[in-house]
């Protein structure tokens, strides 16, 4: 099953490429990633191509420390949702608490477990899948996020105790100092960031009580990431519909697989992409022609078909009237099983 996360990840994989010489469009190609995730930052993507493309910038540039540029240039703002609610919290510690139990929603592959002892608190980081192929540069990336996240809620001056990283040692070990500002072991048993306990009740000025539980709620009610092939394969296809771009190709490059897995999953699961498609584009097209102004032709466009006319025949065929009687607020007595009601839409 692959993991996905969300594209804001790569938000600043571009300058970070040209600065090593690297030509960005190019790199995601060869990772087989599509360029449009770089426009749209909740798009979901494959986890594995997110590690593909970082291990392949690293070594095609020579720069070993690729993901601690990306991390350097990140924040809270790259994590969506996630960061809001973390930026909200009363202390430090809770701060890192509700990063911790949020990080799924936005990279499913990615977990942190703290450990507490009189003195000391242990970051702990797991990425799923890493070993036997220990993505060195996802690891960098993703302990130097969290490094950038417990920062700015101190301020610059902050440092952690020690960080821990389970690969050998780079050639240049001054720049992992230099960034996370104290000392680093390597070949280490874990990855890890380690700071004082004391450091967890430090209050966070810029806290909000109510926002906090606002966003709680919010964050909660969409918490559960997709688990099975079904639901993987309808939330990429939601949002590619979005873009107007979605065949059962693009849906491949998303999930890192090819179409054929795709099909065979499905097929397991009792269902198929043309379902998935067709249930999605029913949701979609009620919410689009309920705007007036918004030409039929843009619509069809959007939902991939070939022209307005095939649409309103499948408008037709679907919901038992033409869109214009729909727009009107005329309804069929009674429609197919598997269309959303009116109330519904």
């Amino acid at each position: 099953m692959p993991d996905l996360m969300r594209s804001a990840g790569l938000s600043y994989y571009p300058e970070v490429a040209r600065s090593v010489g690297l030509d960005p469009k190019l790199m995601l190609r060869k990772a087989r990633l599509p360029l449009a995730v770089l426009d749209k930052p909740d798009t979901p993507i494959a986890v594995a191509s997110l590690r593909r493309l970082l291990e392949m910038s690293a070594e095609a540039s020579g720069a070993e420390d690729f993901g601690l540029q990306l991390a350097e240039r990140g924040g809270l703002t790259n994590f969506g949702a996630v960061g809001l609610i973390v930026r909200e919290q009363a202390t430090v510690g809770e701060a890192i608490e509700a990063f911790s139990r949020f990080i799924h929603v936005h990279h499913d592959g990615m977990k942190l477990d703290i450990v507490r002892d009189r003195q000391t608190v242990t970051i702990r980081l797991q990425l799923r899948g890493r070993r036997p192929t220990a993505p060195r540069q996802s690891i960098d990336m993703a302990l130097g996020s969290v490094h950038r996240i417990i920062q700015s809620l101190f301020g610059s001056d902050w440092r952690p105790q020690e960080v821990h990283l389970h690969y050998p040692p780079p050639h240049d070990r001054k720049r992992y100092s230099d960034f996370f500002g104290c000392r680093v072991l390597f070949n280490a048993e874990e990855d890890s960031i380690l700071l004082s306990a004391h450091d967890m009740e430090r209050r966070i000025p810029s806290a909000h009580p109510l926002i906090a539980n606002y966003l709680r709620k919010r964050i909660e009610a969409i918490e559960n990431r997709p688990a099975s092939w079904e639901e993987k394969v309808d939330e990429v296809v939601r949002s590619l519909l979005a873009t107007g771009d979605c065949t059962v190709e693009r849906v491949a490059e998303r999930l890192a697989c090819t179409r054929r897995t795709i099909h065979r999953h499905l097929a397991e699961a009792d269902t198929s992409f043309s379902a998935i498609l067709e249930a999605q584009r029913a949701d979609l097209v009620i919410r689009l022609i309920e705007d007036p102004d918004r030409p039929l032709a843009d619509i069809a466009g959007q939902l991939g078909f070939s022209a307005q006319s095939a649409m309103a025949r499948w408008f037709r065929g679907r919901f038992g009237c033409t869109i214009t009687d729909w727009r009107k607020g005329v309804r069929p007595p009674a429609q197919p099983a598997d269309a959303p009601s009116a109330s519904a839409a």
